[in-house]
């Protein structure tokens, strides 16, 4: 499976972590160890298209993250679009969705996974007193700057995340600052209006991708659109796609 780290740094970090691997058994460990109950897991969506194949992913899916090669086309996009966009200042308990500013390096996979189990019900699933839901308590009052500094803070969060990090089928990188051009994004439900976002904690804030109905799940046609963007603007250059969703575990 490949590592995930981000693309060229766009900003200066004060903080490095070893890129985590695209893998759902990891996800699922780190998520545990953090508060998440045991009645959630990620697990390897095989195909958009292939209703058989669909059929084995647990329904519903509360949200999806996916890994891709951040290509020039990619970067060029990206470019383009946070240059027309202001910068996200939302906080507190009426926010559309949970969004964390990346400030640590080599984490987007480490924040794709934050991003799906604290938005829509996965949120439901932490357990009180637990490591998330105590940096919830924390953050969610700040604002995106202050918010991003109280998981770079948290000693808790860092210990799991490296204990995981160490495992998987890729050997990581020696050097956390080492750049590997792969970045993971997250893909959510609202909790407050049955809207679907998009959270890179490297861009400048939440992307609404628009509506989606109650009773669609992110493995919806809906949902899935997006995803579908991400590999129709590379027009066959790159078939470096994984994606992940969060689901009931069996």
């Amino acid at each position: 499976m490949a590592t995930a780290p981000e693309p060229t740094p766009r900003k200066q970090y004060r903080k490095y972590f070893i890129p985590l691997e695209s893998n759902p058994d990891v996800f699922t460990e780190l998520i545990h160890e953090l508060g998440v109950s045991p009645t959630l897991c990620f697990q390897d969506v095989l195909s958009l298209d292939d209703e058989e194949l669909l059929t084995f992913v647990p329904r519903p899916a509360l949200a999806l993250v996916l890994l891709f090669s951040s290509s020039s086309t990619y970067e060029t996009h990206v470019a383009a679009d946070e240059a027309a966009r202001q910068g996200y200042t939302g906080s507190g308990d009426d926010e559309d969705v949970i969004w964390f500013k990346q400030t640590i390096y080599n984490a987007c996979g480490l924040y794709g996974i934050l991003h799906a189990v604290c938005n829509g019900d996965a949120r439901k699933h932490i357990a009180p007193n637990s490591t998330l839901s105590n940096l919830l308590a924390k953050g969610v009052p700040l604002e995106p700057e202050a918010r991003g500094r109280v998981l770079e803070a948290s000693a808790e969060l860092e210990s799991a995340y490296r204990v995981v990090a160490q495992k998987g089928d890729t050997e990581p990188p020696e050097n956390p600052e080492d750049v590997v051009d792969f970045h993971y994004v997250c893909f959510v439900k609202s909790h407050e209006n049955n809207r679907l976002y998009e959270l890179d904690g490297d861009k400048k804030g939440p992307i609404d991708r628009g509506a989606i109905n109650e009773d669609q799940d992110m493995l919806s046609q809906a949902a899935l659109e997006p995803i579908r963007e991400y590999i129709d603007r590379e027009n066959g250059r790159s078939i470096n796609f994984s994606l992940i969703a969060l689901v009931p575990a069996g």
